[in-house]
């Protein structure tokens, strides 16, 4: 009699968007103590609490079988007769990269999730089980900083309607250096996500100096650009970038924004220097006086 395993493992990234965890490796592992019987019937969960190598290496004569998930966060994992159905299974979860991370990691990183009892259901010569779980907000923010991988979700928005648009090319821009940190469509209701690395935050000479003279934060102060095909339709200003919902990103944002489509007509050289000097001059003022003391 062997034993099969199917489920999906996401994480939230806010209250209205979650994603796979995609390529993550799953673990399953036969106790290493014993638990109180009402604890396993609610299933005990660490938020996947990261375990050192040590750790790793002390529970490996206990490891029943492990599996790699797809690309919708699916696994299905399978190990022979080894143990009673009644016995409680521990779950660990690896990961060696992240959506949005420029590199992936020649290691693994193994976080332990949870400690329960499936509801085995016999299916011919085999016993058949299934789990799901979202990682919280809270926590899959903590581990994309670690990972050094950042993620925008929101939607583009009609100012004056409130209907979201479909279709077009979001952008967002470091104001700290004004470089593009990622780009990402929108689907039909306006929805979008968004992707960067690390080294796209930290490359800013501007932004390493403001922290070293007491400015923290998790990462960049962005601002926006829509194109519709290869037309701008809405192009902020950079001073969008001190609102503070705009500020310091943490790994996990949600940002909506509302449009006014229109063409952007494009000014003539010496105009549009001239005005790029001026706005430049302005909010160097301004970043100076919010960031720089």
């Amino acid at each position: 009699m062997s034993y099969m395993l199917i489920g999906n493992i996401s994480a939230m990234i806010c209250e209205e968007c979650i994603e796979p965890l995609a390529n993550a490796r799953i673990r399953i592992y036969l106790p290493g103590e014993q638990y109180n019987t009402e604890q396993l019937a609610r299933g005990i969960f660490k938020d996947l609490r990261q375990l050192s190598e040590r750790d790793v290496d002390a529970k490996s004569e206990r490891l029943l079988a492990e599996s790699v998930l797809d690309e919708r966060g699916n696994f299905s994992v399978t190990w022979e007769d080894l143990h009673l159905f009644t016995e409680p299974l521990e779950m660990d979860i690896c990961l060696s990269s992240i959506q949005g991370r420029q590199h992936t990691q020649n290691v693994w990183v193994q976080y332990h999730l949870s400690t329960f009892v499936p509801h085995w259901k016999r299916n011919k010569d085999r016993h058949m089980g299934a789990f799901a779980y979202v990682v919280p907000s809270d926590k899959w923010n903590a581990i994309r900083g670690e990972f050094s991988a950042w993620v925008i979700t929101g939607a583009v928005k009609d100012a004056s309607s409130f209907l979201g648009i479909g279709t077009v090319r979001v952008e967002a821009y470091n104001a700290w250096n004004n470089r593009l940190l990622g780009w990402a469509r929108t689907n039909k209701n306006g929805r979008y996500k968004l992707y960067f690395s690390g080294k796209a935050v930290n490359s800013s000479k501007t932004l390493q100096k403001g922290r070293e003279e007491g400015v923290t934060g998790h990462g960049p102060d962005v601002y926006f650009k829509v194109y519709a095909g290869n037309q701008l339709i809405w192009c902020e200003n950079k001073d969008a970038a001190l609102m503070p919902e705009r500020r310091q990103l943490s790994p996990c944002s949600k940002l909506n924004i509302l449009i006014r489509p229109e063409t952007v007509k494009r000014q003539t050289r010496l105009t549009g220097w001239l005005n790029d000097l001026i706005h430049a001059s302005k909010t160097q003022v301004n970043y100076k006086d919010h960031y720089l003391v």
